[in-house]
Order: C-alpha cells, then sequence, then structure tokens
C-alpha cells in the first residue's frame, strides 16, 4: 500500500533529522571539573585532524555522506515518479547507484559504536546525551525503513517496463541450463547470448568473471591486514602524560573485567569472531565450488548470506574509536588517540566485504555440469 509515498515519506524525515543531528551537541562529559562536546560531524573531522585521514573518510562516508545519497537518490527517484507521474530524468543512473551504495551505508553499526562508547565513557567521566544523538537515533530509524520498502524490481518495471523472458520458464531446471541468466544490475531474467541487459546497461554474464579468483585474492589481502590490526594498538589513552596502549582483545577483556559483560561479548564477536569466521566461510565456500561439491548446496547459499550481511557490523570497533577519540580530549589529563591498528582494522572490513561481493553464490549449485570457461568469460 502507498508505494510511492511511504519510502519518499520515511527519506524525507532522515534527511531532515541527519541535518539536525550535525548541527545539535551529539555527546558531551565531565570529568574532575574539566568538560567537552563534539558533534556528530566531529567524529570525522577529528580523526582528520590527527593525520588518520583515509580512516576519516571511511568513517564519514560510512556513516553520513553514502546514507545521505541514498536518501536523496530515494527521493529523486520516488519524488520525481510522484509528482511527475513518469520516470524523472537521469533514473536509470540514479536506480543504479542506490543500490551500489547501499551496502556500505552502515548508519545502524554507527550507532550501535555510539552505544558502545557510552559504556566504555560511563566509568571515566559523567555523559550527557545531547539533542543531536536523539535526532540521529531517528534519521536511522527512518533511514532503515525507507530501506525497507525498497524493490528493486519494481522500481525497474516503473523507470523502463518490465522485461520477461521470451519463453515459459520450465519449474525444476536451472535458468543457465534453459539459456537465461539474471542481470546484476535490475534483476530481469535475459538470454546469456547478450553481452548487456537493455533495460540498465549492466553487462550480462552466466556467472560472475574471474569470481573466485577474485574472491580468494581479496581473501589473501584480508588475512594479511589482520594480522596488524589485532597485533597493534587501536587506540592510545594518555592520562596524566603517561599512555597507555589498547589492542582489540585488551579492550574486550578490559570491559569484560568493568562488568560490561553484554558489551565485551558485542565487540568480541564483531571484532574477533566475525571477521575469522568470514574468512574462513569464503574460503571454504570457493573451495567447495572448486571441488564441484554438490552437497548441502541450500546451506552453503544461506552461509553465503549470512556472511555477506554480517561483514558491515565489525566496522563498529572502528566507530568506537571514532567517536572516544572525538569526544575525550583534556589535554594531559586524559586523552584518547587512534592506533594503528585502526586503519588495518578498517581495511580488513573493506576487502572482506568486496570479497564477498565478488563471489557468486550461483556456482554453488551449478556442480560439475557447469563449463568451466563460465568462470573465466
Amino acid at each position: 500500500k502507498y508505494p510511492l509515498q511511504r519510502p519518499l515519506v520515511y527519506a524525507l524525515t532522515s534527511i531532515i533529522m541527519l541535518l539536525c543531528a550535525n548541527f545539535l551537541p551529539f555527546l558531551a562529559i565531565n570529568a574532575k571539573g574539566l568538560a567537552n562536546s563534539m558533534t556528530l560531524f566531529q567524529a570525522a573531522s577529528v580523526l582528520f585532524d590527527e593525520d588518520y585521514r583515509i580512516l576519516s573518510v571511511i568513517v564519514y562516508l560510512c556513516m553520513q555522506l553514502l546514507p545521505a545519497c541514498c536518501l536523496l537518490l530515494v527521493c529523486y527517484l520516488y519524488g520525481g515518479y510522484r509528482y511527475l507521474h513518469h520516470p524523472p530524468r537521469f533514473a536509470e543512473q540514479a536506480c543504479r547507484w542506490l543500490f551500489r551504495l547501499l551496502p556500505w551505508s552502515m548508519v545502524e553499526v554507527f550507532l550501535v559504536g555510539v552505544l558502545v562508547s557510552l559504556i566504555k565513557i560511563a566509568s571515566l567521566a559523567d555523559v550527557s546525551i545531547g539533542n543531536g544523538f536523539w535526532c540521529f537515533v531517528v534519521f536511522c530509524l527512518m533511514f532503515i525503513k525507507s530501506v525497507v520498502h525498497l524493490d528493486k524490481t519494481w522500481m525497474w518495471d516503473l523507470i523502463k517496463g518490465p522485461l520477461r523472458p521470451q519463453h515459459p520458464m520450465q519449474e525444476g531446471v536451472g535458468a543457465l541450463a534453459q539459456g537465461v541468466t539474471p542481470c546484476h544490475g535490475c534483476g530481469a531474467l535475459l538470454s546469456v547470448q547478450l553481452h548487456q541487459c537493455p533495460r540498465c546497461g549492466h553487462a550480462v554474464h552466466p556467472r560472475t568473471p574471474e569470481s573466485i579468483q577474485r574472491c580468494v585474492a581479496l581473501l589473501l589481502a584480508a588475512c594479511v591486514l589482520y594480522l596488524p590490526a589485532n597485533l597493534l594498538p587501536i587506540m592510545v589513552t594518555e592520562t596524566l602524560g603517561s599512555e597507555t596502549y589498547s589492542t582489540i582483545l585488551g579492550g574486550v577483556v578490559l570491559l569484560w573485567n568493568m562488568g560490561s559483560y553484554p558489551v565485551a561479548m558485542v565487540i568480541f564477536v564483531a571484532s574477533v569472531v566475525v571477521p575469522i569466521a568470514k574468512i574462513l566461510s569464503l574460503f571454504w565456500l570457493c573451495y567447495t565450488v572448486g571441488s564441484h561439491d554438490n552437497h548441502h548446496k541450500r546451506g552453503r547459499t544461506r552461509l553465503y548470506r549470512l556472511t555477506e550481511f554480517v561483514g558491515r557490523w565489525s566496522m563498529v570497533d572502528d566507530f568506537v574509536v571514532a567517536i572516544l577519540v572525538a569526544l575525550i580530549r583534556m589535554g594531559k589529563l586524559m586523552s584518547i588517540y587512534p592506533g594503528a591498528a585502526a586503519m588495518a582494522f578498517a581495511a580488513v572490513v573493506v576487502v572482506t566485504m568486496l570479497a564477498a561481493m565478488q563471489f557468486d553464490p550461483r556456482l554453488i549449485w551449478d556442480g560439475e555440469h557447469l563449463n568451466k570457461d563460465l568462470n573465466r568469460e
């Protein structure tokens, strides 16, 4: 019901709340008579000032800029069709970019990072929550509601019209065996003889070219980056002139000793278990596809979907660092600075997400009958 109005209303509400969250006070602390406050924008800008510019850009993109771009694209597409009664100009390009940017929009992950930061800070100083924080909570909820109501196939049907296979599909027979393959851009079923989708212009391949090779290469890069991400300090705390270096596991142990067991478990799962499990799962999926394993296809597909979903949540540790660095800046009395592991860990998250995107889950269902050349086309 109201397929055009709902995403538009939620997107407009989200944009208003995001603007308010940037201009209103976000968080403030008071420790031994010294006070400091931060805005939402400072969560990334302070990292930039500390010469962690790439990490600052990643944080700002994931928690603000890319979500804002997605919301503007939703308003452009749904608002244009709602009031013009036909797709707006450049609707095809807008729709393509919308679904490319959505996986990198991590507003809910950033919100969890803020909550974890509050628990960490509560043991060091008095914390007060500003109106900007509550605006961001509403922004996060409205953003999720807007995304939930998006329908990729329906949107492309509105923009370019429905595109169906020329002959009826046979039940129980694979699409590739019937000479058709789905378009990665708009989801339309197309003939394998086509090289470009006539609806969205996306390149058409029966299977993603060199899917396994690219996935394995990215996973090997993630393994190399994972070592410094865990061995080097992710955060440096300066108290009365003395510096304390904290690794990811060290932070989990500290939270556990403080009695914050649920938060310690969240950080341990998101920052330690999830990256390792994701890397091992993708390696195993690549191995089973390469060895033409025909067992547990449905289970392996579910494992891939789960791996693809949870990978972004590992970014919560970098968001925690960004919040603490921006908020706790009181000179020699108490200040927190990012460590070398912060950039390495952000790189691990990005590379593993790219690896999951490169893996083509349709290869799981091909088995031995698939022509080996399909993966190299």
